[in-house]
C-alpha cells in the first residue's frame, strides 16, 4: 500500500502496510483451518464489479478518507498506576496460561490476516462457507471492511504508541514473524478486534438468525489477541467501539450498502444449496476454553 493512498493522520502506522498486503491473495499456502472447506462447491457466482485498488490485487475500503477519528472517540488508555492497568495484567497472566489448550491453536490462527485464510474465520459461524469462488461478494466486502476498520484505529495507535504486552513483559507471541513490526506499532486500541468486531456486527445484519454465534465468534477473535500477547485487554475493549464507528460510517456509503445487499443474496443461495462448511467441531471446542476475569 503506497502511503499516498492513506488518510494522512495514518500515515504513521507501519502495520497498515502489512495489514493491506495481508489482503493479497495467498493461494499457494495451505489455510490453517479447514472451516471454510465446502461440503459440496456450488457453481461460482457472478464476480462483483471492479473497484478501486491501492495497489494491485488490494481493493480499497470503501471510507476513504471518511474514517471514525479514533482519537476523538477513545479515552486514553490506562496509565500504569491506575486499577485498569491492574486488570489489564491480571487478564494477561491468566490468558498466557492457555498456550497448551485448543483455544491458543485457534488464536495463533486468528492472528493471521491474510486472505483468503481469514475469509473463512466467521463460516462456522454464519453456517456457509465464505470464499472468493462461492461467495465473491461477501468476500470483497470483507476485504474492503478490513482497511477501513484497520484503518481507523491509528489515529489512536499514531498518537498513543502503547507498549504491547510481549514487549513490556519481554516475552513472545503467538506469531513470532509479526513480532518485529508489531514492536514499532501501538497497542492501543487493538486493529484485529476492530476488524473482527464490525465483521461480527455486519455479519449479523446480513443473517440476524445467527447472531449469536456471529457475535460470540466476533468477540473470541478479539480476545485471542489477549492469548497471542499481543494486547491489553482495554485495547480489545476499545478495538470494538472503533468497530461500531466504522460501520456507522459505513451505512452511510452507497456502495457498502449495495453490497450488503448482494451478499446477503449470495448467502441465501448457498443456504439453498445446503453448502456447508466443515471443521467446525474443532472450533467449537477451542471456543469452550475461556480465558479467566475477562470483561
Amino acid at each position: 500500500m503506497h502511503r499516498n493512498a492513506l488518510p494522512s493522520r495514518c500515515r504513521r502506522g507501519a502495520a497498515l502496510l502489512a495489514l493491506a498486503s495481508a489482503l493479497t491473495a495467498c493461494t499457494s499456502s495451505p489455510p490453517l483451518s479447514t472451516a471454510a472447506q465446502p461440503t459440496a462447491v456450488p457453481a461460482a457466482a457472478p464476480a462483483p464489479a471492479p473497484v478501486p485498488e491501492l495497489r494491485p490485487g488490494i481493493p480499497a475500503g470503501y471510507l476513504g478518507r471518511a474514517l471514525p477519528d479514533s482519537l476523538a472517540l477513545l479515552p486514553p488508555p490506562p496509565a500504569q498506576d491506575s486499577p485498569a492497568f491492574a486488570n489489564d495484567q491480571a487478564i494477561h497472566r491468566a490468558a498466557q496460561k492457555l498456550r497448551a489448550t485448543p483455544r491458543y491453536k485457534l488464536a495463533t490462527t486468528d492472528a493471521n490476516l491474510h486472505f483468503p485464510q481469514v475469509a473463512t474465520t466467521f463460516s462456522c459461524a454464519l453456517g456457509v462457507p465464505i470464499s472468493q469462488q462461492t461467495s465473491p461478494t461477501l468476500y470483497l466486502l470483507l476485504q474492503r471492511t478490513l482497511v477501513d476498520a484497520g484503518l481507523a484505529t491509528y489515529a489512536a495507535k499514531d498518537h498513543y504508541k502503547r507498549t504491547r504486552p510481549f514487549v513490556f513483559h519481554k516475552e513472545g507471541t503467538c506469531a513470532p514473524a509479526d513480532e518485529a513490526s508489531l514492536r514499532t506499532d501501538g497497542s492501543y486500541p487493538s486493529g484485529h478486534t476492530a476488524i473482527s468486531w464490525t465483521w461480527a456486527l455486519l455479519l449479523t445484519e446480513l443473517s440476524p438468525d445467527h447472531a449469536n454465534a456471529l457475535l460470540a465468534r466476533g468477540r473470541a477473535f478479539g480476545e485471542n489477541r489477549l492469548i497471542c500477547n499481543a494486547h491489553w485487554q482495554s485495547d480489545v475493549l476499545e478495538g470494538r467501539a472503533v468497530a461500531a464507528g466504522a460501520l456507522a460510517a459505513l451505512h452511510a456509503n452507497a456502495d457498502f450498502t449495495r453490497d450488503m445487499a448482494l451478499a446477503r443474496a449470495e448467502i441465501q443461495s448457498l443456504r439453498g444449496n445446503s453448502v456447508q462448511p466443515t471443521g467446525c467441531d474443532a472450533e467449537k471446542a477451542a471456543l469452550a476454553v475461556p480465558i479467566p476475569g475477562v470483561l
